[in-house]
């Protein structure tokens, strides 16, 4: 079973060397990866900090980077926090957004993400 997938954000994480980071990997989310954020102060604070902590939790690499930290995940244009947070949902969520339709044509039977399809 693949546990890490690739991905490549559309703008990048800038470095403090002016390094451009876009390629790197997701790991599946745990139980603990869930559950241990709610404990964080920050979480506490400002429900919204989550999907912070959560995503360094699971980024594996960013580029050259192999310890993604909240600090990094905090510096991501909010593009890229958007595209990370949908990427997430994809990979963790088991195809529960996904619908079987048929071709009212030819009968063919295949399966439609309902983002696709403006939900």
């Amino acid at each position: 079973m693949e546990t890490e997938y690739e991905f490549v954000l559309p703008r990048g994480y800038f470095g403090p060397d002016g390094v451009v980071h876009r390629e790197g990997t997701m790991r599946l989310a745990t139980a603990q990866d869930e559950i241990a954020p709610l404990r964080d102060p920050r979480v506490r604070a400002n429900p919204a900090y989550l999907v912070v902590i959560l995503l360094a939790r699971v980024i594996t690499r960013l580029g050259d980077l192999t310890e993604v930290n909240p600090r990094i995940i905090e510096g991501l244009f909010a593009a890229d926090l958007a595209y990370l947070e949908a990427r997430y949902r994809e990979l963790n969520e088991d195809g529960a957004e996904r619908i079987t339709v048929t071709c009212p044509d030819c009968e063919h039977q295949f399966d439609v993400e309902l983002a696709a399809v403006g939900r």
